[in-house]
């Protein structure tokens, strides 16, 4: 368990150092949600790395396990054998054969007995490497599903704050609309434009005023001749 804390808890608190690291300074929404997906995929990457160190060198001591416990096998027939052959020379009679037999004997149990200490002493240990590991390989399983998991919410959270930026520069181009009417421009300019009409429109009554006068002063002219002529036939008519 401490060899699960000391990979995985390391892992974890670096992973939450980055993520802590990265919300203190965001700035970029889109930009710390893709470093934040790198941080943990780096993390992962630094667990497995972890993880596999730790697989090899349970398989390892597997290995030296199933050679203890070949040697201990080994040995113990190695001192059959040298019991076996003791015991024939006693009955012929070579007690001193039987004796460096019986020694040899002896010794093969001394390695047996040493071997079959350390595999009783592997043992307990190797079954805790494996949970160990088991255990190591479903908090990868764990580390890559939230992956999976930043990873969707990462693609969701980025367009949902393009649109909030999107809608941003709206209400701000309203805003703006709102600060300056442009149709008080154009207002401005259509009061402009009324004035040269109405000045060009004044303009040419003021022409025709004076082209009625001129008109109006021949037809007055007009009357005083005839006005004239008549006050003449008046007097010829009374002669």
């Amino acid at each position: 368990m401490t060899q699960k804390t000391s990979i995985l808890g390391r892992i974890s608190q670096l992973a939450k150092a980055n993520i802590n690291s990265i919300l203190d300074r965001a700035e970029d929404p889109e930009k710390m949600l893709n470093q934040l997906v790198t941080d943990f995929t780096n993390s992962i990457a630094d667990a497995e790395e972890a993880v596999a160190t730790t697989i090899a060198n349970t398989r390892m001591a597997e290995e030296d396990l199933r050679i203890d416990r070949e040697a201990a096998q080994e040995w113990g027939r190695k001192a059959a054998a040298a019991s076996a052959k003791a015991d024939e020379l006693r009955t012929s009679g070579d007690t001193a054969g039987a004796d460096k037999f019986d020694g040899l004997a002896k010794v093969a149990l001394t390695r047996q007995l040493g071997y079959e200490r350390e595999v009783t002493e592997a043992e307990p240990r190797i079954a805790q490497q494996n949970a160990t590991v088991d255990q190591l390989k479903a908090g990868l399983t764990v580390m890559r599903t939230k992956l999976e998991d930043l990873k969707n919410r990462r693609s969701q959270l980025v367009a949902r704050s393009r649109a909030a930026e999107a809608q941003s520069q709206v209400q701000e181009s309203l805003s703006a609309i709102d600060v300056m009417d442009p149709t008080s421009e154009l207002s401005r300019f259509e009061d402009r434009i009324r004035s040269q009409e109405a000045m060009v429109q004044g303009r040419a009554e003021a022409q025709a005023t004076t082209l009625e006068d001129q008109f109006a002063e021949l037809d007055d002219s007009g009357d005083d001749a005839e006005v004239e002529a008549r006050l003449a036939a008046l007097k010829n008519s009374s002669a």
